[in-house]
């Protein structure tokens, strides 16, 4: 019986103690929440600390890296925006040069389309004023052989009845420059019959031969005298074609 009260006593003693170290557990685990939870952000803030010191590390990394890269690149770009500028400069003094040689250039084609125009003007009238005095040279040539050949055929009678001894009169009194003034006046005299023509003299035949060679010898030279200005012409206008073609 003595014994029972005593396992009383002993497990109320136990209960104390065991409601005593719950109570102090109790107490004590506010504390230990607090404090894990200060430990666990002092580790969160050291933990970004240690992320922001190394984003830091590399900003400043790439700064540096970077500002030389920057400069570099700006000092190259001076230098080609430099570059551009010259070439710029260049390019609007070359402008100005080729605009001065396309003006000379249309100048001199111009010019030389009217040294065309004009020698083309020239030349017509050179040919047309050749042309006529080669249509009076050959007429008048073959007016003089006609009356050597009736003269020399002992036609001379008839032939002073002709119209060809009033044409050989009107070029005996023209061409001045083929007789002189005696020869002139023996040939006028001859042609109005008043003196009579003696064949074995041959003075008038003689006469109007020589006038017939001159004539000749004229007109050849005043062919090969239009024969020259065509060539020259015709090399006038290669060269002129071959400048407008190099300034078009």
């Amino acid at each position: 019986m003595v014994a029972r009260p005593l396992l009383c006593l002993v497990l109320l003693a136990s209960g104390a103690a065991l409601r005593s170290r719950d109570k102090e557990a109790s107490l004590a685990n506010p504390i230990r929440k607090v404090v894990t939870m200060l430990q666990s952000m002092q580790t969160k803030v050291q933990e970004e600390a240690e992320k922001e010191q190394a984003l830091y590390d590399k900003y400043m990394c790439y700064c540096k890296t970077a500002g030389g890269d920057l400069q570099a690149s700006i000092d190259k770009a001076g230098s080609s925006i430099s570059e551009l500028g010259n070439k710029i400069k260049a390019g609007q003094e070359e402008k100005v040069v080729l605009e001065e040689e396309l003006k000379a250039a249309q100048s001199d084609r111009t010019a030389a389309k009217a040294a065309m125009a004009e020698a083309t003007a020239i030349r017509e009238k050179e040919a047309a004023a050749f042309a006529a005095e080669k249509a009076d040279a050959d007429k008048d040539i073959a007016a003089v052989d006609k009356a050597i050949s009736a003269i020399s055929t002992g036609m001379a009678g008839s032939f002073l009845q002709s119209s060809g001894a009033q044409i050989l009169k009107q070029i005996t009194m023209s061409k001045h420059d083929f007789l002189m003034d005696d020869e002139r006046q023996d040939v006028l005299a001859f042609l109005s019959g008043s003196q009579e023509y003696a064949p074995q003299s041959g003075q008038i035949l003689g006469i109007l031969k020589q006038m017939a060679d001159e004539m000749k010898k004229g007109a050849a030279e005043a062919a090969a005298a239009e024969e020259a200005a065509i060539k020259t012409y015709d090399a006038l206008m290669a060269a002129k074609k071959k400048e407008v073609a190099a300034l078009t």
